[in-house]
């Protein structure tokens, strides 16, 4: 949508407004803004919608199957954007380092002798050997081949036999670099010297998780695990709510997945919030006390994930709510009084969408920051290897640093097996069964893609419960058709 110069800010959130409202004036319940406003609370402006229509065309089948196609992501997508590539906790001494790989390309992120955060190609000038398997501390880095070595800041620094390789000498053999920057605590590679800079890259991110406290976050949950499907197939699968009562039935009594509001900043950032507390629109009319008891089903987060056993919590499954107590509303008391306490955090001043709801970004290409309050949920997906056929799914939790206490150690990456049961993560409490759920769906649409392309050339999406698949495709698209360059396109 093209925004006339004359109109304010004001004006164009009313005008994104009325087209959000008319496009989905026949749902069947409430928006998320009418939600909102029945907490009666003040509702932030960057919490309106931002929605333009991205018509209805077919997103090709090619570019989930072809093995062209992943090439060309490859050269103009993976090596032209940023990318997050780990926290800065994981490598908070010198030498500390990981390896991080996308396709082809591997990486060393690794903290220098100066404190300065530096990508270097994770492969040795000599033979080609990669220099780094794993991740860990080292004062050097040593081709594990020959023997030549590297300074933690890419310098040659040692030559086997150097007698035999005169012709090195007038040559710069450092390691090359990727570019590096950093926000809310992530380490972002770009492979591109020219990138912009990573803020307007991920604007309006950075405003809008001002007040999110990542820096001072642990990681402390990480889960991953190689999917045979194409990346894409499986980023797919989470960045929309249309799928929750079919896919995830047990959680629909208290999820609003057909109120879900999707908006969409710019080229790469887009978000999806779905409310809680309410029922999902798939279920009709249900009393206030199923979808409070269907919520306490699902607490067992709290208990799992953060620490917090239900014998500490006052309620249970059998509590009945009180008169003119909507579910909603004693669910947002029970969080803020109750565990928040519990958890060290005082929650009492936190608007009610912040605790409650379920926010949840995208950046182009792969990265899910969710802005909540308690434990941050962190989803990334990136080709495996160079097969278009396989990726690899994660899954991090970011928790706040105990008050007065040091920061925790963050955990080492829990590989599950290769498409895999996710219950083997019982560390992602009732995430886990979730993620179960999603995760015997998308090889299966991997090889329906395959059958389909054989009678239609296209996948056919919604116009709005799906615009951020349509909003994700243009600006692949973007930068495919620029070959890399979409800001000069």
């Amino acid at each position: 949508m093209s925004q006339d110069a004359n109109s304010g800010p004001e004006t164009r959130l009313d005008e994104m407004a009325a087209l959000v409202e008319k496009k989905t004036s026949g749902r069947a319940q409430p928006s998320y803004m009418e939600i909102l406003a029945g907490d009666g609370e003040p509702i932030p402006d960057y919490l309106r919608p931002s929605w333009e229509d991205l018509g209805d065309d077919d997103i090709p089948v090619d570019r989930y199957l072809s093995k062209e196609f992943h090439d060309l992501e490859v050269e103009y997508v993976w090596r032209k954007v940023w990318q997050m590539a780990c926290r800065e906790e994981e490598i908070p001494e010198p030498g500390d380092h990981i390896v991080y790989e996308i396709a082809n390309d591997s990486f060393i992120v690794v903290r220098t002798r100066s404190g300065e955060i530096k990508a270097l190609q994770n492969a040795c000038l000599h033979r080609g050997r990669i220099l780094r398997s794993r991740d860990g501390r080292v004062p050097e880095f040593r081709c594990p081949f020959h023997g030549f070595t590297w300074s933690l800041e890419g310098q040659l620094k040692d030559i086997p036999c150097g007698w035999d390789f005169e012709h090195l000498e007038n040559r710069s053999f450092s390691l090359p670099e990727a570019k590096v920057a950093t926000w809310g605590g992530f380490v972002f590679i770009n492979m591109d010297p020219d990138a912009e800079p990573l803020e307007d890259f991920l604007a309006p991110l950075p405003d809008h998780f001002k007040n999110a406290g990542y820096e001072s976050r642990y990681k402390s949950v990480h889960v991953a695990q190689v999917v045979s499907c194409n990346w894409k197939v499986g980023l797919e699968a989470f960045i929309e709510a249309f799928h929750i009562p079919q896919t995830h039935p047990q959680t629909a009594p208290s999820s609003g997945d057909f109120s879900s509001q999707y908006d969409l900043f710019g080229d790469n950032v887009n978000r999806l919030i779905t409310p809680r507390g309410v029922a999902s629109g798939a279920l009709g009319k249900l009393e206030e006390q199923e979808i409070y008891e269907n919520y306490l089903e699902g607490r067992a987060f709290y208990e799992e994930v953060l620490g917090v056993a239900s014998r500490d919590l006052s309620n249970d499954a059998s509590e009945e709510l009180p008169d003119g107590i909507t579910a909603r509303g004693k669910i947002i008391e029970t969080i803020k009084t109750e565990i928040g306490p519990l958890l060290g955090m005082d929650l009492s001043q936190r608007p009610s969408y912040e605790v409650m709801d379920a926010i949840q970004y995208f950046a182009f290409p792969n990265f899910f920051p969710w802005d909540q309050s308690v434990t941050n949920i962190i989803y990334r997906f990136r080709p495996y290897r160079d097969d278009p056929d396989s990726c690899i799914t994660e899954i991090m939790f970011l928790t706040p640093v105990p008050e007065g206490k040091p920061r925790p150690k963050p955990v080492p990456v829990h590989w599950l097996e290769r498409d895999g049961d996710w219950l083997k993560a019982p560390e992602l409490g009732n995430l886990a069964a979730i993620v179960n759920q999603d995760r015997v769906n998308i090889p299966e649409v991997q090889r329906g893609l395959k059958a389909l392309s054989r009678t239609k050339s296209g996948v056919t999406l919604a116009t709005y419960q799906e615009s951020r698949i349509r909003h994700f495709h243009r600006t692949l698209m973007a930068y495919i058709n620029s070959k890399g360059n979409p800001r000069k396109g």
